[in-house]
């Protein structure tokens, strides 16, 4: 058996240099090929980092291609991740899986019955201050979790991002953008999520772009409500891109008998994870630090060649999916909203895991 899948990158947009830089980082990647319907920028960017050019058929057609990481826009995801899976590849997706429900089913079924994996971003729940988070959690370092808080809040990413219109479409807003990041670290800390309620509304008609033309908002862009698990705990979730400035903390679990402060699931700093028991103190870290984008793919590629189970799993993403949209139906429903799917609490990742030699 060899000891490293060869990977190829459909998407090469503003995310792709994270997946190219991460997957390099793990030896049992080795990215070998990109694609993209703007065949000159695939061009470029192969260019730039020693890799080949393919159109998307080409790329699918290639038999040395074990896995490829659908790098689209949102309302791109499920098709791509279709043809992925068609060609009997193993799909690695950004986030989220797919802007339906529905379609995220079908993603699901359609792997299953064709024997490959499907794994899916963020995977930053893996990454040093999380897995931290979670081993303190196991060790009943603020007893038994009993609420938790989450927050998002900006003024939306129009006056940075290239091409920000698609926040404001079907399948953005920071609930599907940004709500993958916490919810999906919420679920690796708390486990499955049992129901949902919220409230959401669009507060600005429109948003003024980076080149100053105007976008028509379409998606709800402040969403706030409460996540209540099958463990009892209860999380209240605060997505916005409407706000102009908030000191919340960007995640926090309160337990029985002390308080961990998490740092922001989206990877920025500040990065230490504080435990209050009595005080406020920075925990080391038990696992290394420098992680990068990426860890989620390594660990599907050793579970893939392992014949293990993987984290960043697409009934994970699935799971966290069906809690994101049940906040929308929960405000227009005004009622509590019953999560149908459910899922086991991802592994800890071993002690001392060094970046490029995951558990096999």
């Amino acid at each position: 058996m060899e000891d490293k899948l060869n990977v190829g990158i459909i998407g090469v947009g503003n995310i792709s240099p994270a997946y190219i830089n991460g997957s390099r980082a793990f030896d049992i990647l080795n990215l070998v090929a990109c694609a993209d319907m703007n065949i000159p920028r695939a061009q470029q960017v192969a260019a730039e980092n020693n890799l080949i050019a393919y159109s998307v058929d080409d790329l699918l057609a290639d038999p040395d291609i074990d896995i490829v990481i659908n790098l689209t826009v949102p309302l791109a995801h499920a098709a791509v991740s279709q043809l992925i899976i068609g060609a009997g590849k193993h799909v690695y997706s950004e986030k989220p899986l797919a802007v339906e429900l529905d379609d995220a089913r079908r993603i699901l079924d359609a792997a299953e019955a064709k024997g490959v994996r499907v794994g899916c971003a963020p995977d930053t729940f893996l990454f040093s201050q999380h897995q931290t988070a979670l081993k303190l959690l196991e060790e009943g370092a603020i007893g038994a979790p009993v609420a938790a808080f989450g927050a998002m809040a900006g003024r939306g990413p129009e006056s940075w991002h290239p091409n920000a219109d698609f926040f404001y479409k079907v399948g953005g807003g920071p609930m599907l953008d940004m709500g993958p990041y916490y919810v999906t670290c919420l679920l690796n800390l708390l486990g499955a999520a049992k129901r949902v309620t919220g409230s959401a509304r669009s507060s600005f008609p429109e948003r003024v772009a980076k080149d100053g033309h105007r976008i028509d908002v379409e998606v709800p862009t402040h969403v706030t409500g409460t996540i209540e698990f099958e463990s009892g705990a209860i999380a209240t979730l605060v997505m916005s891109f409407d706000v102009m400035a908030h000191s919340m903390p960007q995640m926090e679990v309160y337990g029985e008998y002390g308080t961990l402060r998490i740092p922001d699931p989206n990877g920025y700093k500040p990065r230490e994870v504080m435990l209050f028991n009595g005080e406020w103190r920075v925990m080391p870290e038990t696992y290394r630090s420098e992680w990068v984008r990426g860890i989620g793919l390594a660990d599907m590629a050793y579970g893939i060649l392992y014949g293990r189970p993987h984290r960043a799993s697409g009934q994970l993403a699935y799971h966290a999916l069906e809690v994101m949209h049940a906040f929308a139906t929960a405000s227009r429903t005004g009622q509590h909203v019953d999560i149908q799917s459910t899922i086991e609490r991802p592994a800890l990742l071993p002690v001392g895991l060094a970046a490029r030699v995951l558990d096999r």
